[in-house]
């Protein structure tokens, strides 16, 4: 299924070594919606083309809580980035009854292999759908952890 649409598949990632991640920023009610923050308003000012609505569609996570946290960190940003007038949906399906899931999870943990391992096979399959992997704290040096 990749191979077959990998002409209209397109990733962008941000990649967070946790470690170097400030104690202020770790609780999930603050670290999601920083970084999901970067990855959105890179993706929504990225697009050329001209919409009315934005559609983003997350696995189901299963445990209410952090679901809310994630949500909650989507429409926030999506309310602060978006021009007047372009209408969001934030939708949650299960991974195992979505394909298009399953392809970008796939594509993600092909970018945390070469990250984490060193790993590069799987996404130096893929480098053509791969269009960006932003470091968040590429230049920090202290580690927490």
């Amino acid at each position: 299924m990749i191979k077959t649409n990998a002409d209209r598949l397109q990733v962008d990632s941000v990649v967070v070594e946790k470690r170097k991640t400030g104690p202020a920023l770790r609780p999930p009610e603050k670290f999601y919606p920083r970084m999901l923050g970067y990855l959105l308003r890179y993706v929504v000012e990225s697009i050329r083309d001209d919409y009315s609505e934005l559609i983003v569609i997350t696995d189901a996570i299963p445990v209410e809580k952090r679901r809310k946290v994630i949500e909650k960190a989507v429409k926030q940003t999506l309310s602060s980035m978006l021009p007047d007038g372009v209408k969001y949906r934030v939708l949650h399906h299960a991974s195992k009854s979505s394909s298009s899931l399953q392809v970008a999870d796939y594509l993600n943990w092909a970018i945390f292999r070469a990250w984490e391992r060193g790993d590069r096979r799987s996404l130096d399959l893929m480098a053509g759908m791969v269009r960006s992997q932003f470091e968040i704290f590429m230049n920090g040096v202290r580690y927490y952890y």
